[in-house]
């Protein structure tokens, strides 16, 4: 009997560690994104999905600086949280429930999105803030069981805390000046990674669960676009005309993503993990990675952007030209350009990654702002820049291989 005993209390005991393991350096193992991050990343479509239909209804510049501001912090939340469980994810139950909680709450920003910079600007800046206080509570427990990494993670623990106080002080702030402790909250959490790269990095990332990551991000933002194609044809009744912008446009959403897929992301991911084959000094590896997660900023909410611009298109595609549509959707993509040449460059560590790929492309976009066209025409147009930018991407790429071989 003691020995049966002996036996099911370490049974017992192995249960528990499996349900509770403390967290650790994890980014020396092989990975792939859990079922929970994908879970995760569902309640960002919807924060999505609703910051564009409020962009849609209100395509001025004061509109933009909304959209731009509210998904820049979004992004940040979705970023930081996943910097942590790129290093310390063990996916024990006091992780799963923290990241659960973490998805109720940006599921709660996403139903106060629309107003978040007005009647339900509170709820937004609780739900945000409960965000916050349970990344903020995962560093802790981090700081506890991974003592080897408590320089970076002391970083963290500042920017994130700091960031969270701010957000609850706008609670009780009125506006504008709750937008004001709302954007310096925005900027903390952001200088966060780069003040870790400047004192040395003591929790290094995992660069092949990394990308993945931000694959799968923009797929969610991607997805926006053909849903405001969608949404653009259904609102339309199906006109003749606006089917045909439609299905042009989605030429232009499937070029975005094979220029980030095929080039950006492609060429980076190689880049990054062949930094850890390369005898290099540690400082410059971190600032590729900086610069590799940054650039999907402007990458991300160009996208968002260009959807919106597209699906108003799509619905009025008798409209006069210019007009504030075609300049969102040219506007999107030249900005989903210059995030994905700040992807190369941080990749290749050089400036000249920039060139002729994808800045070449730059110019013939702004030129389409001044054009007095046809809305198919614009649409035709941003369809065959994109696809250019595409294939020679991909060409260009390909040539760079070929001279590495």
């Amino acid at each position: 009997m003691t020995a049966e005993r002996e036996e099911t209390d370490v049974a017992a005991r192995d249960a528990a560690a499996e349900w509770v393991r403390p967290p650790r350096l994890a980014t020396g193992e092989e990975r792939t994104a859990s079922r929970l991050e994908l879970f995760y990343d569902l309640a960002y479509v919807l924060v999505v999905a609703e910051l564009a239909s409020a962009f849609l209804k209100d395509l001025s510049w004061s509109g933009a600086a909304v959209f731009a501001g509210l998904f820049t912090a979004m992004w940040f939340s979705w970023v930081s949280t996943t910097l942590y469980a790129n290093r310390f994810d063990t996916d024990d139950v006091v992780f799963r429930l923290a990241q659960l909680v973490g998805t109720a709450a940006i599921a709660g920003c996403a139903a106060a999105a629309t107003g978040a910079d007005g009647a339900t600007a509170v709820p937004f800046a609780a739900c945000f803030l409960l965000g916050r206080v349970v990344l903020l509570a995962l560093y802790v427990r981090a700081w506890r069981h991974v003592p080897e990494s408590r320089g970076n993670i002391m970083i963290y623990l500042g920017s994130t805390g700091i960031a969270a106080a701010l957000w609850a002080v706008s609670l009780a702030v009125p506006a504008p000046a709750r937008y004001v402790l709302w954007a310096v909250a925005v900027v903390i959490d952001a200088a966060g990674p780069v003040v870790a790269t400047w004192r040395g990095d003591t929790a290094p990332l995992h660069m092949e669960h990394l990308p993945e990551r931000f694959g799968l991000f923009v797929i969610l933002v991607l997805g926006e676009v053909v849903a405001g194609i969608v949404t653009g044809v259904h609102d339309a009744a199906w006109a003749g005309l606006a089917v045909v912008v439609a299905a042009v446009g989605f030429v232009a959403g499937g070029a975005l993503w094979w220029t980030y897929f095929d080039v950006a992301s492609a060429s980076g991911n190689e880049e990054l993990q062949d930094d850890e084959e390369e005898e290099e000094e540690e400082e410059e590896a971190d600032v590729r990675h900086d610069l590799y997660v940054y650039g999907h900023l402007p990458l991300s909410l160009g996208i968002a952007a260009a959807g919106v611009g597209i699906e108003e298109l799509v619905m009025h595609p008798y409209a006069a030209l210019p007009a504030p549509a075609g300049w969102t959707a040219i506007g999107g993509i030249t900005l989903t350009l210059i995030g994905a040449g700040i992807v190369l460059v941080g990749a290749h560590k050089r400036l000249s990654a920039l060139w002729p790929w994808p800045v070449a492309a730059i110019a013939p976009l702004l030129v389409l702002t001044v054009l007095d066209v046809p809305v198919l025409v614009l649409v035709g147009l941003l369809a065959l820049i994109t696809v250019a930018v595409a294939v020679s991407g991909a060409r260009q790429r390909a040539r760079r291989g070929v001279a590495l071989a």
